[in-house]
C-alpha cells in the first residue's frame, strides 16, 4: 500500500516519432513556400512582354491568397510541434474522505431545441457519477426560465432515488439511462434472474419519467416567461416525503441538485452562456463552493463514471497542481454516421491539435467537459490580506460570497442557513449585480464573444496557468454531434462571428498572447484558432474564381508544365493533401474520411467563414447586436435517414446554397473551356494547373452537382437556386472578362 501511494497518478507520453515527421515536413515544405513566393513576387519586379494591368490584378490577387494561406499553415504547425498523450491512474487516488468537492455546471436555454428529457439525461448522468455523492453537487442553468425544465429537474431527483443505487450495485459505465437502455451490449457482464429482473424495473419506472416529463411539457407553455425577461428562481430540488419503498441504506446520501434561473431583462446585456456561467459560479459558492467544477453542455452526458477521478489525478498531482488551471476532455459524439459527411466529430480538432497544444502549454477550454479550479477563474483579484472594498469592487455586493473565496467547501451550511443563502443566492443572481464589477473582465468566465471558452482559456494561459488534455480510451462524455448541413454552417458562422470579436478586442492572441503565455508556441496555436476563418474564406474564394475567370479569358497565372517552378507548385499541393491523409489515417480514419474533411473544409470557407466575418464586423461597428444561435438538438427523421445514409441535405438557407452552387457552376464551366482549350489549341502544357484547380474543385464537391442535376429528392437543391446560382455565375464571368480584358 504504501509503494502503491509513490507511484504516479499520470503519465505523459511524448509522442517522437510523430515529432520527427511534424517537424521534417515543416522543414520541406517551408523551403517549397518560399520558391513559391519567390516565383510570384518575381512577376511583379521583372519585365514581361505578357504583362498587363489585367494580369498584374490577378497575380497580385493570387499572390495575397498565398500569402495568407502560407501564414496560416506556418500557425497551424504550432499543432504539430510537440504533440504528447497522458494516462490517468484513478486507482491510485486516496480514499474517498481525501478527495476534493466537485460542483458541476450544466447549461441550457431552450426546452424546444434543447428537449427536457436529453437535459434530464445529463443531470441524471452527473449525479451517478463514481464519486463520493456527498462532494457532489450539480447545478442546472435555465437561461430560458422554463416551467418544464424545473418540472423535469423535479422529476429527475425522483428518479435519480432509483437509478443510482442500480448504477451503483451492478457497476453501470454509461449512466445516462437513455443511452443505456439503447446499449444492449452493456449487460453482457452481468447476468442473472435479479439483475434482469431490477433491469426491468428500472427501465419501466424510466419510461415512465420520461411521460411525466413529456406531459408537462405538453400542458400550457414550455416557458415560464419571456426568454429575455423573467426573475430570478433557485431551487434545491429534494423531496421530504417519498411512498417509493427503497433500501435506506442506498439512498439516504444523493448529490445536491440544484435549479438556477438567472434573471433576465430586456434592458440588461446578458453575455450568453459565459452570463449563465458565471451566475452558477457565484450562486454555488454561497451553497457548496467546491473547489473544482465540471463544466458541461446539456446535450453531453457523462458516458464514464470515472472522469472526476481520471481529473482529480492530475489535479492531485503536487507537481502540477499549483499552476493546473483545468483538465479538458474531449467531445466525443454518440449520434456520428460511419461517413460522417459533416466532419461533425471534430477529427482534426480532439485527434490531432489538442495533442499538440497540451505539449506546449496545455489546450483551451473547449466549451464542456473540462474540470477546472475554482480558484483559478477568481485568482487575480483575491487577496489573503485585501481590502474589503476592493473585492466589492471586483465580486459584487455579496458579503456571503466574498466571504466564500477564502474557504474550502462547507455543505453544513446548507442546512443551518438554508433560507438566507437562497435569498443570498438570489441576489448574486440578478441581472445587474455584475454591474461596476470585473465579472467576465478579470474574474470568472470572460465577456466580449459568443466564443467565451476560447477567451476564458487564452486568458487562464496568459495569467501562467496550465491546462492538460486527457483522452482516455473510452469517452469520457457523449453528446450530440450535428447531423444536417444547416446546423452545421450555422454553428460555424457562430464560431467564426466569435473569432472576429476576438481579434479586434484586447485579447487579440497576435498582440496580447505572445509574451505571456508559457510558450510562444502555444500563442501561435491560439492565433491559429482565431485567424483561421479570415485566412480562409478570402483565398478561398480568391481560388474559387480567378483562375477560373482568367482561364476562361486566356490568361495563364501557373507556370507551364515545361517549367521548373511546375514541380514547385506540385510538391507544394502534394505534400499538403498527403500530409493531412497521413493525419488522417495516423488517427484510426479512413479515406472517405479524408474526402469528407475536404469537401467541408470548402463548403464551410466559403460560406459560414464569409458570414461569420462580415456578422463579427458589423457587431464591431454597431451595425448588428450580438446574438447566440442554438444548434438544434431535435431530429427531423428524414434528413438523419439521409445522412445516416451519407447523403447531403441541402435544405438550408439560400445564403448558404446560392454561393458554393454558383462557385461550383462557374468551375465547372471553367472545366469545360480548358478542356476545349486543350483539345483545339494544343494549350495543356499552359494552363495545366488553371486545368485542375476547377477539376478538384468539382471533385470534391460532387454532392453539389449531384444535389443539382441528378437528386430528385427533398434535400436536393432546388432548381430555383440552381437557376438563381447560373445567373450570378454568368454575371460574374462577365465582370470577370471585363476586369481581365
Amino acid at each position: 500500500m504504501e509503494s502503491s501511494s509513490k507511484l504516479p497518478l499520470h503519465l505523459c507520453h511524448v509522442h517522437k516519432l510523430s515529432i520527427f515527421i511534424n517537424r521534417t515536413h515543416i522543414f520541406f515544405h517551408s523551403i517549397a513556400l518560399v520558391f513559391l513566393l519567390y516565383y510570384r513576387a518575381s512577376f511583379f519586379f521583372f519585365q514581361d512582354s505578357t504583362k498587363t494591368k489585367a494580369t498584374t490584378v490577378a497575380w497580385l490577387l493570387v499572390f495575397v491568397s498565398e500569402i495568407l494561406l502560407s501564414f496560416e499553415w506556418l500557425l497551424s504547425q504550432s499543432f504539430r510541434w510537440r504533440p504528447v498523450s497522458r494516462t490517468a491512474f484513478p486507482e491510485r487516488l486516496p480514499g474517498d474522505d481525501k478527495l476534493p468537492a466537485v460542483d458541476v455546471f450544466i447549461c441550457t436555454a431552450d426546452p424546444e431545441k434543447e428537449p427536457t428529457v436529453g437535459v434530464m439525461n445529463t443531470v441524471l448522468s452527473a449525479m451517478a457519477m463514481d464519486y463520493p455523492p456527498d462532494k457532489l453537487h450539480v447545478y442546472l442553468s435555465d437561461d430560458g426560465g422554463a416551467a418544464v425544465t424545473l418540472k423535469g429537474m423535479r422529476e429527475a431527483w425522483r428518479f435519480a432515488k432509483w437509478w443510482l443505487p442500480f448504477c451503483r450495485r451492478y457497476g453501470i459505465k454509461c449512466r445516462a439511462p437513455e443511452a443505456y437502455f439503447s446499449a444492449e451490449e452493456e449487460d453482457a457482464d452481468f447476468g442473472g434472474s435479479e439483475f434482469i429482473q431490477d433491469r426491468e424495473d428500472i427501465k419501466e419506472k424510466y419510461e415512465a419519467f420520461k411521460k411525466r416529463v413529456r406531459e408537462k411539457a405538453t400542458v400550457g407553455d414550455t416557458r415560464s416567461g419571456p426568454s429575455r425577461d423573467h426573475p430570478a428562481v433557485i431551487e434545491v430540488i429534494q423531496e421530504t416525503s417519498s411512498n417509493d419503498a427503497i433500501q435506506e441504506n442506498e439512498t439516504k446520501i444523493m448529490p445536491l441538485l440544484v435549479y438556477v434561473s438567472r434573471e433576465k431583462r430586456p434592458s440588461h446585456f446578458h453575455n450568453f452562456k459565459a452570463g449563465a456561467l458565471n451566475v452558477l459560479l457565484r450562486v454555488s459558492g454561497v451553497i457548496s463552493n467546491s473547489p473544482y467544477i465540471l463544466g458541461l453542455d446539456c446535450d453531453m452526458h457523462c458516458h464514464d463514471p470515472s472522469s472526476a477521478r481520471q481529473a482529480m489525478c492530475f489535479h492531485l498531482d503536487p507537481k502540477i497542481s499549483p499552476s493546473l488551471a483545468f483538465v479538458q476532455f474531449p467531445q466525443k459524439f454518440h449520434n456520428i454516421s460511419n461517413n460522417d459527411i459533416y466532419d461533425s466529430q471534430l477529427r482534426s480538432v480532439f485527434w490531432l491539435q489538442w495533442q499538440g497544444f497540451d505539449g506546449v502549454g496545455g489546450p483551451g477550454v473547449s466549451g464542456t467537459g473540462y474540470y477546472i479550479k475554482r480558484l483559478s477563474l477568481c485568482s487575480s483579484s483575491i487577496h489573503e490580506d485585501g481590502d474589503p472594498m476592493k473585492l466589492r469592487e471586483s465580486f459584487g455586493p455579496s458579503n456571503e460570497f466574498i466571504k466564500s473565496l477564502h474557504q474550502n467547501n462547507k455543505p453544513d451550511m446548507l442546512i443551518h442557513r438554508k433560507n438566507a443563502l437562497l435569498n443570498e443566492a438570489q441576489l448574486l443572481a440578478s441581472c445587474a449585480f455584475e454591474n461596476g464589477t470585473e465579472w467576465g473582465e478579470e474574474v470568472g468566465f470572460m465577456y466580449g464573444s459568443v466564443a467565451e471558452d476560447y477567451v476564458t482559456g487564452f486568458r487562464l494561459h496568459c495569467k501562467g496557468w496550465i491546462s492538460v488534455y486527457c483522452n482516455p480510451p473510452r469517452p469520457q462524455f457523449l453528446g450530440r454531434g450535428v447531423t444536417n448541413l444547416d446546423d452545421f454552417l450555422v454553428h460555424v458562422t457562430r464560431w467564426t462571428s466569435g473569432m472576429v470579436d476576438v481579434l479586434f478586442s484586447k485579447f487579440c492572441p497576435l498582440i496580447y498572447g505572445p509574451l505571456k503565455t508559457s510558450t510562444f508556441v502555444q500563442s501561435m496555436c491560439y492565433a491559429e484558432m482565431a485567424l483561421i476563418p479570415i485566412f480562409h474564406f478570402l483565398p478561398l474564394w480568391c481560388f474559387a474564381t480567378i483562375p477560373q475567370l482568367c482561364l476562361l479569358n486566356g490568361i495563364p497565372l501557373y507556370p507551364e508544365v515545361s517549367n521548373s517552378y511546375f514541380i514547385v507548385f506540385s510538391f507544394v499541393f502534394l505534400s499538403l493533401i498527403s500530409k493531412h491523409l497521413y493525419e488522417v489515417l495516423s488517427t484510426g480514419f479512413t479515406f472517405r474520411h479524408w474526402i469528407n474533411e475536404q469537401r467541408i473544409w470548402m463548403m464551410k470557407s466559403v460560406t459560414s467563414d464569409l458570414y461569420g466575418n462580415v456578422d463579427g464586423f458589423m457587431k464591431k461597428i454597431g451595425m448588428r447586436e450580438a446574438n447566440f444561435c442554438l444548434t438544434n438538438k431535435v431530429d427531423d427523421v428524414d434528413q438523419l435517414k439521409r445522412y445516416n445514409m451519407g447523403v447531403f441535405d441541402f435544405q438550408t438557407s439560400i445564403l448558404f446554397l446560392a454561393p458554393m452552387t454558383a462557385l461550383v457552376i462557374l468551375n465547372m464551366a471553367s472545366f469545360a473551356v480548358g478542356i476545349s482549350r486543350v483539345i483545339f489549341l494544343g494549350e495543356l502544357d499552359k494552363f495545366f494547373i488553371q486545368i485542375f484547380i476547377p477539376f478538384y474543385v468539382i471533385l470534391m464537391n460532387y454532392p453539389i452537382v449531384e444535389g443539382m442535376l441528378i437528386r430528385k429528392d427533398k434535400g436536393r437543391i432546388p432548381p430555383s437556386i440552381t437557376l438563381l446560382s447560373a445567373i450570378v455565375s454568368l454575371i460574374v464571368y462577365f465582370l470577370g472578362s471585363i476586369i481581365f480584358m
